[in-house]
């Protein structure tokens, strides 16, 4: 995506369920699997005021997938790596100076219901979530793919 070889299909995405709450975007960066950019971009948007940072690309487990240790490396304190949801099951929460920052996984573009749903409303509306919280949405974290999606309407995420 940052050298245009792939067109940004996750921005649109973002953009529209972001939407559905009252939020603002502050802006967007693409550092690519530069670790240091990552970690500046960071910084940058809690500097200019952001209420949560959301990272996406980079979060599966290739050598190559520099976004966790950028996440990492801007002195977030990680809250977990991994969350037993799927999809969504490589999403990573962190704070920094009590600021959200999130690392989405590829599956939130794919899917209507997926960790996205569950999770950033909640952080939006400025709950703190803690790792327990975040174990507790292994009950009622499988999404089960239904041909139309009813969410919420259904037992996604009702743990």
């Amino acid at each position: 995506v940052q050298k245009g070889l792939i067109t940004d299909t996750f921005t649109p995405v973002l953009k529209d369920k972001l939407a559905r709450f009252p939020s603002e975007i502050l802006g967007q960066t693409t550092p690519g699997d530069d670790m240091e950019q990552i970690t500046a971009d960071i910084l940058k948007f809690i500097e200019n005021g952001a209420d949560i940072v959301v990272c996406s690309g980079g979060m599966s487990v290739d050598p190559d997938d520099r976004t966790p240790a950028g996440i990492r490396q801007a002195g977030t304190e990680i809250v977990t790596y991994g969350a037993p949801v799927l999809p969504g099951a490589m999403f990573l929460l962190g704070y920094l100076e009590d600021v959200p920052v999130v690392g989405l996984p590829g599956c939130v573009m794919y899917h209507g219901a997926s960790v996205f749903e569950l999770v950033v409303p909640r952080l939006l509306a400025g709950e703190h979530m803690d790792r327990k919280t975040i174990k507790c949405l292994a009950h009622g974290g499988l999404c089960r793919g239904c041909k139309t999606c009813t969410y919420p309407n259904c037992g996604f995420g009702k743990g």
